[in-house]
């Protein structure tokens, strides 16, 4: 595709893989240096995206925490948050959420082409509704963000999303957080599910950066022989 936004995909995750534990509280994966780090991206990019899973499940903000950083965007003319944005076969999801509540970015629930009256019934007034194919097309959404002017675009889970994004190789950056620890936990969420993704063994993603933050370690890898999205 051309013309869609860049597509930065952050994830942390143990050592065996799980990006949460099957406990009613989050697991915490990593720590407050890194999770600096992350608000950092989230500075830096016009979208974020995360599974309706995730909304239901963790109650996401999604919004920038440093004031500094909020307070540089909006001295750059942009909004002091990025736009918040899921996914939703069945738009099912509580009007309260703070995805909904906290913040002024603008909202937009994606859903399959068939959903959009009902969806629109139940969360028009909190957020834009956007039929994105029937099921839905991360492609679509990616052509819809282009339209809205949306150059960068952060995707931060959960499996689900993670597996759509990737096997439809619309990735072009991965940063990937492996805690030095293991869940062991058969029914825990994990970074990806079953499918068939472009970079297997044949076709590699490049290793951009390794680095150490506290006791975590970044992983930074470019698809497609991607730069780093910044021109």
């Amino acid at each position: 595709m051309t013309g869609r936004p860049y597509v930065l995909l952050s994830v942390a995750t143990s050592v065996d893989g799980c990006i949460d534990d099957a406990s009613d509280e989050r697991l915490i994966l990593s720590g407050a240096a890194d999770l600096d780090r992350v608000d950092a991206e989230r500075a830096g990019v016009d979208a974020i995206l995360v599974g309706a899973t995730t909304i239901r499940r963790d109650d996401p903000r999604l919004l920038v925490r440093s004031p500094e950083r909020i307070a540089a965007r909006v001295a750059a003319g942009r909004t002091a948050h990025p736009m918040k944005l899921t996914i939703s076969s069945s738009g099912d999801l509580d009007p309260s959420a703070r995805f909904f509540t906290a913040g002024q970015a603008e909202r937009i629930v994606y859903v399959p082409a068939s959903s959009v009256g009902p969806v629109q019934a139940r969360l028009g007034s909190v957020a834009t509704v956007v039929g994105a194919g029937d099921p839905v097309d991360p492609r679509q959404i990616l052509a819809d963000l282009g339209r809205r002017g949306v150059r960068r675009l952060m995707v931060e889970g959960g499996t689900a999303v993670h597996t759509l994004f990737l096997t439809a190789g619309l990735v072009d950056e991965l940063h990937l957080v492996v805690a030095p620890f293991f869940v062991g936990d058969a029914d825990a969420p994990r970074f990806v599910a079953a499918g068939a993704f472009p970079h297997d063994v044949r076709h590699r993603m490049r290793l951009a950066e390794l680095r150490m933050v506290d006791d975590v370690a970044l992983l930074r890898f470019l698809l497609d022989g991607s730069d780093d999205g910044s021109a």
